[in-house]
């Protein structure tokens, strides 16, 4: 499936209908929508509704504009049907990322329900020896299912390395990087470029995440990283100070979230997963600044601007900028780096 990005919605508050048509589609394109033209069957998208506050009043906003939203065949346009919303408020589910044999599973699904494309071709050869082709029921048998468990390991030990190795310094003499390698910035997450399609920082990006936008710092910027100042990986172990300067370039809001480096995931049941900007109850210093504690413990004092990591697992963060302003661009704004603190 590729997983590139078709188009940003919604950007400065535009609304719109996509018509989203199969690679095969040939007829005439109704008047009054935006075409996309996927070159799969299978594709999937993201929608964040982005709150002025934390209030009830503007939770209830946010969630009527969601309500708003509606999918539905062409063929029923003239009536369309009331979409179904399932509420995920305080349900726990796993949507971790399985790294063992169950991947060609879903691989050999996958190939199946899609087209070939031109660039699909050297893969599927070289997936013919382990008994995954375009038409045929995959059934390995139990030799087969241990190294394919082994190799899903191992790829999933390289795909961490190179999370860490790959990516540019936003800043030269900091720890933050932009989260992806630098052909993806380049191509707008299209991997392709005249000479070749880079198949291994594709890879190693969407290990990380899974949502890469059409247009980096049009409506959002991130910034992420793996070690402290120091130069130390960051760990669960360990208690950490970020200090945010006043004036984030961010219009609509910003926010530190914190992740799991071997899933890419949540920690499991952490209580309070990202400091904002649009809580409350975050505690500011007298010049608008921001200290964020990250750790097993929460400082005295200080809970609302605690993220909680357990001992043990090495983490990573993502600093988001929503309505990202000039001064992260020209980086007249800097983002200091993460600083271990005693506890």
């Amino acid at each position: 499936m590729w997983q590139v990005p078709l188009t940003d919605v919604g950007v400065g508050g535009k609304g719109g209908k996509y018509l989203i048509l199969p690679p095969d589609y040939k007829d005439e394109v109704p008047a009054g929508y935006i075409p996309l033209r996927p070159k799969t069957y299978n594709i999937y998208m993201l929608i964040r509704s982005i709150l002025a506050s934390r209030s009830e009043e503007d939770v209830r906003a946010g969630d009527a504009l969601v309500q708003q939203i509606r999918i539905y065949p062409l063929s029923q346009a003239s009536n369309p049907p009331k979409p179904r919303f399932v509420d995920m408020t305080d349900k726990l589910y796993n949507a971790v990322v399985p790294y063992d044999d169950s991947f060609y599973d879903s691989l050999a699904r996958v190939i199946n329900e899609e087209p070939v494309q031109s660039r699909d071709l050297e893969m599927l050869g070289m997936l013919l020896p382990l008994g995954i082709e375009k038409g045929k029921e995959f059934k390995p048998d139990p030799a087969t299912r241990t190294q394919l468990k082994a190799a899903a390991a191992e790829a999933h030990a390289w795909l961490i390395e190179g999370i860490i190795s790959t990516c540019e310094r936003y800043w030269p003499d900091g720890k933050w990087n932009i989260p992806a390698p630098p052909i993806a910035i380049k191509t707008e997450f299209l991997w392709e470029v005249p000479n070749y399609f880079d198949v291994d920082a594709r890879g190693i990006t969407l290990a990380s995440f899974f949502g890469p936008v059409a247009k980096l710092g049009a409506g959002s910027f991130y910034l992420n990283t793996y070690f402290d100042k120091s130069g130390g990986q960051l760990s669960g172990e360990n208690t950490y100070r970020l200090h945010v300067p006043a004036n984030v370039p961010a219009s609509e809001f910003w926010a530190l979230t914190v992740y799991d480096l071997q899933t890419a995931a949540f920690f499991l049941n952490s209580t309070h997963l990202t400091v904002d900007s649009l809580d409350k109850d975050l505690q500011k210093n007298a010049d608008g600044s921001v200290d964020i504690y990250v750790g097993p413990k929460a400082p005295t004092g200080k809970e609302s601007n605690w993220i909680y990591t357990p001992p043990g697992k090495n983490w990573y963060p993502w600093f988001r900028f929503y309505g990202p302003e000039k001064a992260i661009f020209d980086k007249t704004w800097k983002l200091p780096d993460f600083e271990m603190v005693k506890q």
